[in-house]
């Protein structure tokens, strides 16, 4: 260990060993649960973080399912999640979890460029939406601003969904739609895919009978009388893209 010579009256003292300065904490790495139901993407999105030492994958989830049993598991501190998988939506789950981990910062992940996303991605308790095509630069920023308390947004879509909410807000028509529950948003995306009553009950595991009170329902709330209506409702507030509302 280095010792201070000083020299006093002619004499040399040593003095105490220096303190040794601490090296700086490791920095903490942002544990992420990396969702989508194609594994060539999420090979493909681990491969890029892969050498990003601030950034940890602690898991992967095939649907929103094992996305939600995942989360409540290993409780990253980000999720990256596909707003369309096998399951209840992307935004449902979303919300789910914004409940039960508050801690918990969600990112959305999809294909879709639509621009409606924006308000219903807030709506829901995700922190903000990152492209598929994204760069790995621009994946990462976005993960960490999440992370840190930050909403991310491209500059593309950002100024689109602020071109859009003062749009609505100059309509008073938008503004005076009432919220929907998640329920009602689950029947609604089914509707506007073009599935029957019978498919709908069947993939959220419930009665028929009990769909065709939610369409009734949906209907008299939102004042649409017929299924291309509820379609254009729900593109227009993000809840299915444009590829998905015209059947199958």
């Amino acid at each position: 260990m280095l010792l201070k010579k000083t020299k006093t009256n002619g004499a040399t003292l040593e003095d105490h060993p220096l303190t040794p300065i601490p090296d700086p904490a490791p920095k903490k790495r942002t544990r992420l649960l990396l969702a989508d139901d194609h594994p060539v993407v999420r090979k493909g999105i681990a491969m890029c973080l892969a050498d990003h030492d601030g950034i940890e994958i602690v898991g992967e989830a095939a649907d929103t399912e094992e996305t939600l049993r995942k989360a409540r598991q290993l409780q990253p501190d980000v999720i990256l999640m596909d707003v369309d998988m096998p399951g209840p939506s992307g935004f449902v789950a979303a919300e789910a979890l914004k409940k039960e981990l508050p801690r918990t910062k969600i990112l959305i992940l999809s294909m879709s460029k639509n621009k409606a996303f924006v308000p219903r991605i807030l709506q829901s308790g995700a922190r903000g939406y990152v492209a598929k095509d994204a760069s790995t630069e621009e994946l990462i920023r976005a993960i960490e601003a999440v992370q840190s308390g930050d909403t991310f947004f491209s500059q593309e879509m950002a100024q689109a969904a602020l071109e859009q909410m003062l749009n609505r807000s100059a309509d008073p028509s938008s503004a005076n739609s009432p919220p929907l529950t998640s329920r009602e948003q689950e029947v609604l995306i089914g509707i506007a895919r073009g599935l029957s009553n019978k498919e709908i009950a069947s993939q959220l595991n419930i009665g028929t009978r009990t769909i065709e009170t939610h369409r009734e329902r949906l209907m008299r709330k939102l004042g649409i009388n017929n299924v291309g209506g509820l379609t254009k409702y729900a593109l227009a507030n993000g809840l299915i893209t444009m590829g998905e509302g015209f059947g199958r």
